[in-house]
């Protein structure tokens, strides 16, 4: 067993061993578990059945945990994207009006793009041609988008007819708990609590079950039938050409959260030579690319490499071990599904409070000594949660970057790849309003 560990994972070489790893991949699920429950309520919300969803989640993250660990051998675990799962359920099939099974074979298309980037030099040049500043921009739009979905679940913010949105009613006892369960989260992750999301969670879901707002339904019991949604993706639908700026918004969220999240993680664990190489990057790409085209088979939104991954390294984790054991420790959730079900919705909206005040961080890192690439971004970051569209967001600020860089007379500064996207965003706009 040792030798095949060894063989397999290069723990020696990696100065690491079998019960280091275990610890890591127990500590990166720990801190990313909180989407077993968080994704199949969102991907309920698109018509979905949620038995089914849980157990979809649960497999498709395993089997990303699996490929990235065992072809790649790196320490990060995957799952559906946040964020993902909201432009998924709230925008293609909540605004757009498309089924979750047109949007699903949106998600397969958007997979097979980033497949054929990964192994082609199409990746280098289009991470190089998007300006910094953008690809900052998508990440803390789609941060912000996820915290008004919830502040809105929560019922911390309410519809208003005078303004559009105003404070909900703290003496709403679910409204409290929601709060309740964000602060709980925030003190726990600032004293560096491991899991602080998921205790978080399940520590409001107990409140709720104490003033008998959810019924206590058990904890453990066979997984429900994922049938209703496996291998429903409808990938003919998908090939609509309103459809274009779909595909192309899960290609690129997809793309620079993952670029973003495998760097971050690899310097972490030291997964980088003398010469400034990343090991084994390119297959950790084509893992991750792979795990968005068969996660659509089990239902879900794109499936990415999760930041929380950096908590498993901090652990220890250096090898492809630790996202082996996250994947088992997926597989093993999906026999928790009585507990899944009873997580209300004001339970899990301090998640998503939470996770997005932790992606917009990477605003700090906006160029604002340049007006022409700071405004764009902006415009991106603030009208993703306002046309309630990560989509649209997107489209704004490619085509508010192109006006900027022309009327400031640096037209050859445009790089190829923000004409190109500029481009099929405006034809988007004006053909198919």
């Amino acid at each position: 067993m040792n030798s095949i560990l060894e063989n397999t994972f290069k723990l020696k070489s990696n100065n690491t061993t079998f019960q280091r790893e275990l610890l890591a991949g127990f500590t990166t699920f720990i801190t990313m578990a909180y989407i077993i429950f968080v994704n199949p309520q969102m991907m309920a919300s698109s018509g979905m059945d949620y038995g089914a969803s849980f157990v979809g989640t649960c497999l498709a993250a395993a089997l990303a945990c699996f490929a990235m660990g065992i072809y790649s051998n790196w320490p990060v675990g995957l799952a559906p994207g946040m964020g993902l799962n909201a432009f998924f359920t709230y925008t293609v099939v909540g605004e757009m009006g498309y089924t979750w099974e047109v949007a699903l074979g949106a998600v397969f298309l958007a997979g097979i793009l980033f497949v054929i980037m990964s192994v082609t030099p199409l990746r280098r040049w289009m991470l190089d041609s998007i300006p910094m500043n953008l690809r900052i921009a998508m990440g803390s739009g789609v941060g912000l988008f996820i915290g008004f979905i919830g502040l809105k679940s929560g019922g911390i913010i309410v519809a208003n007819d005078a303004t559009f949105v105003s404070l909900g009613n703290f003496m709403n006892i679910e409204t409290l708990l929601s709060a309740v369960g964000f602060l709980l989260i925030s003190v726990l992750a600032n004293r560096q609590v491991s899991g602080a999301i998921i205790i978080g969670v399940l520590s409001v879901t107990l409140l709720g079950v104490f003033f008998d707002l959810v019924q206590f339904q058990g904890v453990i019991a066979y997984p429900p039938s994922i049938a209703p949604i496996f291998i429903k993706l409808d990938i003919l639908g998908a090939l609509d050409l309103a459809m274009i700026s779909v595909i192309i918004s899960f290609l690129f969220v997809n793309l620079f959260d993952t670029a973003g999240t495998l760097l971050g993680v690899a310097s972490r664990a030291k997964l980088i030579d003398e010469s400034g190489e990343i090991l084994n990057l390119d297959k950790a790409l084509k893992a991750d690319s792979s795990s968005s085209v068969f996660g659509s088979f089990f239902g879900c939104a794109p499936v990415t490499s999760y930041v929380e991954s950096s908590a498993g390294v901090e652990a220890g984790g250096r090898t492809g071990l630790t996202a082996v054991v996250v994947g088992f420790l997926f597989l093993i959730a999906i026999f928790f599904s009585p507990l899944a079900a009873i997580v209300p919705a004001y339970a899990t909206s301090g998640a998503l409070i939470y996770v997005a005040i932790l992606m917009l961080s990477g605003m700090e890192k906006l160029d604002w000594s340049d007006l022409s690439e700071l405004l764009p971004a902006l415009i991106m970051i603030i009208m993703i949660p306002l046309t309630f569209s990560i989509a649209n967001g997107i489209a704004l600020g490619f085509i508010a970057y192109v006006v900027m860089k022309i009327s400031s007379g640096e037209i050859r500064n445009i790089s190829s790849g923000a004409w190109f996207l500029a481009v099929i965003f405006l034809a988007k706009f004006i053909f198919l309003p």
